[in-house]
């Protein structure tokens, strides 16, 4: 008999738990949009013409992918340019890796990643710049 009850009282406080979540507040979907701004500072080799920052935002708008596709931003990607830096605003989840691999792709193509690095900045995490390698200090070395 004591077995019996046993069941019968682990049987209610599992039929009570189920009932605890049926009388949840109920989940939303339509979570708040989370937008994602990074921005490439490209200050350095614009002022000294060396690369177009026009350019670099079609390559980007062309390469960007959103959900598998190349090419097709439409609302939920967004690449504008300053005089010296692209903002590139995203809805969909983006990582800042994936921006910093396709600046390196603009460089390549452009035979300028020989002379310009992309570095993280110090002062904001959603920035990346453009740096010169230090050439200089590396011929002091060797000497």
């Amino acid at each position: 008999a004591s077995i019996a009850s046993a069941v019968a009282l682990l049987a209610s406080r599992c039929s009570s738990s189920s009932t605890l979540s049926r009388n949840m507040a109920p989940t939303t979907k339509a979570a708040k949009k989370k937008l994602s701004t990074f921005i490439v500072d490209c200050s350095k080799p614009v002022e000294d013409k060396i690369m177009e920052i026009a350019s670099f935002q079609t390559f980007l708008s062309e390469r960007i992918k959103v959900g598998g596709k190349a090419g097709s931003l439409g609302d939920v990607v967004n690449v504008a340019n300053d005089k010296t830096k692209v903002t590139i605003t995203s809805e969909a989840p983006m990582s800042k890796r994936y921006l910093k691999y396709l600046t390196k792709k603009y460089l390549k193509k452009h035979n300028v990643r020989d002379w310009l690095r992309v570095i993280a900045s110090n002062k904001d995490r959603n920035v990346y710049e453009l740096r010169y390698f230090n050439i200089a200090d590396q011929e002091e070395e060797e000497a």
